[in-house]
This record gives C-alpha cells, structure tokens and sequence, in this order.
C-alpha cells in the first residue's frame, strides 16, 4: 500500500523589502529551518500591498496569503504604510469570512531586519495551520468554481470597498489589539447586499457625454446625439457618473440592495439620436 501523500500548501508571501525581507534573508543565511513551498515577493513597503493582490492570489489557488512588515512605528516612510496594510488585512479577513473562506488563511506580522528566527518561526506557524485547513475551498466545503465565483465578485467591488470605508482603511490605530473591532460582521454583510450600482433611464437621458467624459473607467457606452448605458461589468460604482449628470436632466439613478434594469436591446431602440431635448427622435 503506498503511503498517503501529505498536503502540502500553496503559500504566497508579500513582504517589505527594508525589514521583513531582511529577516527571510537573516533566516536563511542562519540555516534556519521553514517550509520551502512558500513563495516571497518583495515590495518596497507593505503599504503597497493591495486587496487585489491578496485576492487574486486567492483565485489563482494560493491557500494561504502572508503579508509581513516592518513594526508598527518603525517604517521606513513617512507615511507608515504598515498600519495601512494593517487596516486593509482586517478588512480582507471579513470579507474572506464573507464568502465562506477560514480568515485565518490570511496573516500578517511585523519582522524587523535581525529577526530571522522570528521570521522562521511565523512561517512553520502559519504553514503548519494551513495544512490542518486543507486546501482552499475543499478545506471549507465550498465548490471550486462556486468560490471562483466568489471571488471574482469581490474584486469587482474591490474599488468599490475601498470607497466606501476609506476613512477606516485611513486610521492609525497603535494598538494592535484594536484591530479585531475595526471592521464587523453585519458590516460587511450590509456592504454587499447594500451594493450601490448606477444606471441611466433612458426616458430622461439627454446625450450630452458629461457623465462618459468623467467615468474614470470608461464604463459609459455612448456618444454625442446617442443615448448612453452603463456597462456594469466595468462599472466601479464609485458614482461619479450620478454627480456629473447636470441636475436638470437627473438621469442617472443610484440603486441600492436590487437589480439593474436591463439596457435597452441592441437595434433600433439602444442606438438612439436624440434630435431635440422636447423628445423628437429618430431612429439611427
């Protein structure tokens, strides 16, 4: 009988190039043992980390995320990008729970320059916790593509998320142990059923191309004289489209928690010149 073949995870590490980086380096010249299947990607401060990067690497099969830094307080930069990372990987482990996925897939950690058996011992933590997870999704009981579904929705909103809790993705908290109560449950939860999308009616659009003009994502199908759609596929929800709509028009509409209205088919009725602002129209 052949021996059971022991899991072995796929581990990505994304950590700052002044400290945490130093410490791997100081980990491996002192010969001290961690597992070697976990990939390091250097950047030049875990502020750089975005959600996008924990998320994609999700989707690509990592089963478990590392992001490590400098202490808090000790950061090369005047801007002290760690406490940012540290607001964003709180907000990611909520959203992780969100979608079924054990949060604790994803950690992050402070490593200075001289601590290499600091840094050795943070990677046989977290590798030996991700091989009780099992793999990601079979681990939780989750389908593949139905978490590739999922996963997918949430970087599609990820531009979206940031928005909307920016001001606490902002803060400095110092004590660490404050970080646990930044971001809720039932928050998040209302993030995602609460979603604002936009759409333009048709009945009131104008065609003036203010609104594609502004779309810093070019989600605005449309010209001069040609009745405009969102394409929610691209759309970011970031609502500049409804801000830039001249108020005499009002036509575009916030939709909160329900469906987008379809666009108009393709044909006659979505390729529209308007002819007069009374409503005359003809048909392209």
């Amino acid at each position: 009988m052949s021996a059971e073949i022991k899991f072995k995870p796929r581990l990505l590490g994304i950590i700052c190039n002044w400290c945490c980086y130093g410490g791997a380096d100081l980990a491996g010249v002192s010969r001290f043992q961690y597992p070697p299947y976990i990939r390091l990607v250097r950047v030049m401060c875990s502020g750089r980390v975005d959600m996008k990067h924990i998320f994609r690497a999700f989707a690509q099969g990592a089963d478990g995320v590392f992001i490590g830094g400098c202490h808090l307080n000790d950061c090369h930069y005047i801007t002290n990008g760690n406490f940012a990372a540290a607001n964003m990987v709180q907000l990611c482990k909520k959203i992780l729970e969100h979608t079924g996925v054990n949060p604790e897939r994803l950690r992050i950690e402070w490593v200075s320059a001289g601590e290499g058996i600091r840094f050795a011992n943070i990677m046989n933590e977290f590798a030996g916790r991700i091989e009780k997870l099992g793999p990601l999704g079979r681990g939780e009981g989750i389908d593949e593509n139905v978490l590739k579904s999922r996963f997918e929705e949430v970087t599609g909103l990820i531009p979206y998320i940031k928005l909307e809790k920016k001001k606490k993705l902002a803060l400095r908290i110092e004590d660490p142990a404050n970080y646990d109560g930044l971001f809720t449950s039932d928050e998040i939860d209302r993030l995602f059923n609460e979603t604002a999308s936009y759409y333009i009616d048709p009945e009131k659009c104008r065609a003036c191309s203010i609104c594609a003009g502004r779309c810093p994502e070019e989600a605005i199908i449309g010209a001069k004289k040609q009745i405009h759609v969102i394409d929610q596929e691209k759309c970011i929800k970031c609502g500049t489209c409804l801000d830039a709509c001249p108020p005499r028009f009002s036509a575009v509409i916030r939709i909160s928690g329900g469906p987008v209205p379809p666009p108009l088919p393709v044909g006659d009725n979505f390729y529209t010149i308007i002819k007069s602002r009374a409503g005359e129209v003809m048909q392209r």
